[in-house]
């Protein structure tokens, strides 16, 4: 969930929406963990909601298709990769390390290569989240090639051609080697890249539509489109509850749940619906730090139980949720500060350009 500059089409409100986006998701994948972890019931009211904020990675997917694709041909690929390289991993392999310092014995060379969802049994105590991440970095690695064939065509047909990639997506689940992949010993390929073509679409659709009059409807009627939806997604009969692996339709009607999520709440403000709230200096500064929140949020957690003497499960996940949220953001934000900042710093000064 690496954060962006943003290149503002026309204003700074435009910027600040987007960061604050960016930490609102990282505050909802949080939750989403705070929620589970202290053994929130899925089938309540509001833990159903809770248990579908994970469709916030769509958000950071939409959000990261969205700046990407707008800025596709800024950068000579060797130069994209650099900055997409030097966004993403100093930040993340400094919270692999620490917890490996902890949990010695996890796969740590599948954790520090990004490549734990390729293996079995690679997804380790306090990093399971980083799944997603493995997602996005496939993203960033395909998007100077998806330029170089796209960019062949005019508009409409781009926005053809990413609509029916991600239709054609939503067969992923349902091949065979991937519908069997647990059952053969091997990794869970349902949550490989190819799957989540929907999400970042949203974003690369919101990037074509750029400049176009989005219509003025309130933004709280958006956020209570993407609420709902997260709630019926979270309800029994959409699909299996907590971490029972759904079936290939269970699946795909996640996936559309989580890209409607995401439509509802990037694709207005990427066209250019204004919001005070997130416009404010806090949700601005959180959208800087919300990668590290991202990051270190889950590590935290994980100490939280202890450090308030409660077991896994046990309920009381408000005071786990303020916990782990007071001591992630400040964290967060020395990681971006002593961290992230430098390293993008140093990437400036050798590049000549303003980092994506």
């Amino acid at each position: 969930m690496s954060h962006q500059s943003y290149a503002a089409p026309g204003t700074v409100g435009f910027i600040s929406s987007l960061e604050g986006l960016r930490a609102i998701a990282a505050l909802g994948v949080l939750a989403t963990h705070a929620a589970f972890q202290t053994g929130m019931d899925p089938a309540g009211t509001l833990g159903s909601l809770l248990a579908r904020f994970d469709f916030f990675v769509a958000v950071f997917f939409a959000l990261s298709a969205f700046v990407l694709w707008r800025r596709r041909d800024s950068n000579a690929p060797g130069v994209y990769y650099l900055k997409r390289m030097a966004r993403i991993l100093p930040a993340y392999w400094l919270t692999v390390a620490t917890v490996l310092l902890f949990i010695p014995a996890g796969p740590w060379l599948a954790n520090l290569t990004m490549t734990q969802i390729y293996v079995v049994g690679g997804l380790m105590t306090g990093l399971t989240h980083l799944w997603s991440l493995c997602v996005e970095m496939a993203f960033y690695l395909v998007v100077p090639l998806l330029a170089v064939v796209l960019g062949r065509f005019g508009r409409r047909a781009r926005i053809g051609l990413i609509v029916a990639g991600a239709v054609l997506s939503l067969g992923w689940a349902y091949l065979p080697m991937v519908e069997n992949s647990i059952a053969n010993g091997w990794p869970n390929l349902q949550i490989w890249p190819p799957a989540y073509a929907c999400w970042f679409a949203v974003g690369m659709l919101a990037a074509e539509f750029e400049g176009v009059r989005f219509p003025r409807v309130p933004s709280v009627v958006w956020w209570f489109l993407s609420l709902s939806t997260a709630w019926i997604a979270g309800q029994e009969w959409f699909g299996p509850l907590g971490l029972i692996h759904p079936s290939p339709g269970e699946f795909v009607m996640r996936i559309l749940a989580g890209t409607a999520f995401a439509a509802f709440i990037v694709v207005p403000y990427a066209l250019g619906t204004p919001s005070r709230l997130l416009n404010t200096g806090i949700m601005r500064a959180m959208g800087k730090w919300s990668y590290s929140i991202f990051l270190w949020h889950l590590p935290v957690l994980t100490i939280v139980f202890p450090l308030l003497g409660l077991n896994l499960f046990s309920g009381d996940f408000l005071l786990v949720l303020i916990t782990t949220t007071v001591i992630t953001v400040p964290v967060a934000a020395a990681s971006y500060t002593l961290v992230e900042e430098p390293v993008l710093r140093w990437v400036r000064e050798r590049t000549s350009q303003k980092v994506a």
